[in-house]
C-alpha cells in the first residue's frame, strides 16, 4: 500500500504542478502558478516521506487533497471543468489513499 501511495502522490504532485503551469501560460494566472507549485511540491514531499515517515507523508497528502477538493469541487459543480475536472477525481482518490494508508501496518 505504501509503495502505491508513494507513486500515486508523486504522479498527483507532478500533475498539480503541470496544471499550475498551464494556468499561468494560458491565462496568465500567477495564483495558479504559485498555488499549483506549492501544492504540487507538497505532494512530492508527501510521496518522499511515505516510505520512512508514513504518518507525516500521508497527513500532508491528506491536507493537500482536501485543499484541492475545497478549491475545485465548487467550480466543477458550477460547470467549470478545467482544471477541476481532473483535479477533483485525483483529490478524491488522494483522500482515500491517505485515509486507507493510516489503517495499514507498515512493513519493516
Amino acid at each position: 500500500m505504501f509503495l502505491f501511495a508513494k507513486i500515486y502522490f508523486l504522479v498527483f504532485g507532478l500533475i498539480t504542478i503541470a496544471s499550475g503551469l498551464t494556468g499561468f501560460f494560458k491565462a496568465g494566472s500567477k495564483a495558479s502558478l504559485i498555488a499549483g507549485g506549492i501544492l504540487g511540491v507538497l505532494l512530492l514531499v508527501a510521496a518522499y516521506l511515505v516510505p520512512s515517515q508514513w504518518k507525516v507523508g500521508l497527513g500532508v497528502a491528506l491536507v493537500v487533497s482536501i485543499a484541492l477538493l475545497g478549491r475545485f469541487l465548487p467550480a466543477v459543480l458550477k460547470g467549470a471543468y478545467n482544471p477541476g475536472g481532473y483535479l477533483v477525481p485525483l483529490a478524491i482518490i488522494g483522500v482515500f489513499v491517505a485515509v486507507i494508508g493510516f489503517f495499514q501496518t507498515p512493513v519493516g
